[in-house]
């Protein structure tokens, strides 16, 4: 095989965590190559709700919170549990405020922080009801040229006419259109961009959320002068001595070895469509095909075999192997089938969820990872084959709010009727013979909702008792915004089942993000970044952005150590 090409350093996949790696690393003066094995760059990044939680960040500060000495680590220590890395952690905490400093400062990667978004665990010790979470600022795809055509999309369901929704306020904005002229006005603006945007050229060209980010990510490369070869899946790593030196990748229909004189980093995206994997990891689907992603079809695990190949270790010990979410299939119009994340519409009030046995088993305004953790243990205690729960609601709830990929008024549901995706009843009784659980347990458990609702208190599972329960609910509805009665038919129900927004099992790194065997030791110029990291969560979903917030700062630190392994003469890399 002819030698094609040679530089310092090979950055494998073009999320955040890699496209981070590969700025900061060419912006010290490295000459990096990028490498996506799918035909379009973004990856899981580009259909994420783009947030990042990040402690002790100026903009936390600009928004009058200050983050308490050590509250970061005091809260990420209770959340990792026995899986809390100390050293990974202290990098994270120190590094996350100069990553976005850097961002901000150096490129066209910025953000924004709402002055209140509470942690998923803001009462445990060292959680915060804000000054964490922020988001990706919304970006002109124009300024991206023609490689716009090759920017991963977001997911279907979570667009309206294909026009992507920023979360925060403008998705509030959207929820109440018919409810102020304010939001009418700014719902009636933004869609009538999008429609001028679509006519001009063919897709709307405000990206917002993660779309926002892979777009500003790609910019940021593409001022650097990072060349980025799509379609180019790398089959091996080349080891010289004890050390990872290049690559071996597929492209144009040969392959190509590239040498990296510095390194090569892992940001594949993780294993969210690794059958086998998932079969080993994921304890609710016995052969791996019980499960249900919206994450890119092309994240099949490649960084983690390709490092395992050359000694890399991934703990399965793991307590949650991925960021549980639950999630609904959406039977679309060209006959496919989507899959639609439910992030924030069980929080909503009027809406509760109930097993096979027609009745409730958690707190439906969890967070999407800690919600499927109780689905999945009431299935297992009332023996259900399937890991599934419906969600239940009446007219008003679902016109007013909607309900997984129904959205609310004034867009029709009628072909959520006629496929299937969404049941209608007139009765409770009626709507519990459709979806085949006990009418009876279904009415007591609504009824019970209900006398819990006129005293905002739910003495079953304490819904809208937390600072982040409350937050996803409606402040208009007193006294509880994450009740209201479920009392006006028709009635609905919705199935949900169990997917992932993304892996937590990865490669063992170390701080620096060196990828480490079983036994401790470094693999000298192999680094991980992203989903192909083991999460320094734990197993755990602390926050918004947990997996974004992470990926963007030990991005930043695989290109500073990279940086500073050349300066070193590759001594320590």
């Amino acid at each position: 095989m002819a030698h094609q090409e040679e530089v310092d350093v090979v950055v494998i996949g073009t999320g955040a965590s890699g496209m981070a790696a590969a700025v900061t690393a060419a912006s010290q003066g490295l000459k990096v190559l990028v490498l996506e094995k799918a035909p379009l760059y973004g990856g899981t990044t580009a259909r994420s709700g783009g947030w990042l939680w990040i402690p002790g960040t100026k903009l936390a500060t600009e928004q009058g919170i200050s983050e308490p000495a050590g509250a970061a680590r005091a809260y990420l220590e209770h959340e990792a549990g026995s899986h809390f890395d100390p050293a990974r952690v202290d990098a994270f905490i120190e590094n996350g405020p100069k990553a976005i400093d850097f961002f901000a400062s150096k490129t066209c990667v910025q953000f924004d922080m709402p002055p209140i978004f509470p942690d998923y665990h803001a009462e445990a010790p060292g959680g915060l009801p804000g000054g964490r979470s922020m988001v990706t600022r919304p970006f002109d795809a124009r300024e991206l040229g023609d490689r716009v055509a090759q920017l991963a999309p977001p997911v279907p369901e979570l667009t309206v006419f294909g026009m992507m929704l920023g979360s925060g306020k403008e998705l509030w904005h959207f929820l109440r259109a018919f409810k102020s002229f304010e939001s009418f006005f700014y719902v009636a603006k933004r869609f009538g961009g999008h429609m001028l945007d679509v006519v001009r050229y063919g897709r709307g060209m405000t990206l917002t959320n993660g779309n926002a980010l892979a777009g500003r990510f790609a910019k940021a490369a593409m001022d650097l002068g990072i060349p980025v070869w799509l379609s180019s899946p790398v089959k091996k790593l080349l080891v010289e001595g004890d050390r990872v030196s290049g690559v071996i990748v597929e492209r144009d229909g040969s392959r190509v070895e590239v040498r990296a004189r510095v390194g090569v980093v892992l940001a594949c995206g993780g294993f969210p469509h690794d059958i086998e994997r998932r079969k080993q990891l994921f304890p609710h689907t016995p052969t791996g095909r019980e499960h249900y992603t919206p994450s890119p079809e092309a994240n099949t695990g490649d960084g983690l075999r390709l490092a395992e190949a050359v000694g890399g270790w991934v703990d399965p010990t793991i307590p949650n192997a991925a960021a549980w979410c639950p999630t609904s299939i959406v039977p679309r119009k060209d006959g496919t089938q989507g899959v639609m994340p439910h992030f924030i519409d069980r929080a909503k009030p009027g809406v509760i969820a109930v097993t096979a046995r027609g009745e409730r088993f958690t707190n439906e305004a969890l967070s999407y990872h800690d919600f499927v953790q109780a689905l999945v243990k009431a299935c297992k205690e009332c023996g259900q084959s399937e890991y599934s729960a419906w969600l239940i609601c009446d007219h008003k709830h679902l016109r007013e709010y909607g309900l997984g990929s129904v959205a609310p008024f004034p867009l029709p549901i009628g072909r959520h009727l006629k496929s299937g995706y969404l049941k209608c009843a007139n009765s409770i009784a009626e709507l519990a013979a459709s979806i085949g659980v006990p009418s009876n347990a279904l009415k007591a458990q609504v009824d019970a909702f209900n006398r819990d609702a006129k005293t905002g208190l739910d003495s079953k599972f304490g819904k809208g008792s937390t600072a982040y329960n409350r937050y996803q609910g409606d402040s208009l509805v007193k006294p509880n915004p994450c009740m209201a009665p479920i009392e006006k038919g028709p009635y609905y129900a919705l199935k949900i089942v169990i997917g992932e927004i993304g892996t937590f099992a990865g490669l063992a790194a170390d701080a620096s993000c060196r990828v480490l065997t079983k036994d401790g030791a470094p693999i000298p110029g192999l680094y991980t970044v992203g989903n192909d990291a083991a999460s320094i969560m734990g197993g755990n979903y602390p926050g918004a952005g947990i997996t974004l917030g992470p990926a963007v700062t030990f991005g930043y630190v695989a290109g500073m150590a990279l940086a500073q392994a050349r300066a070193a003469g590759n001594k320590t890399a």
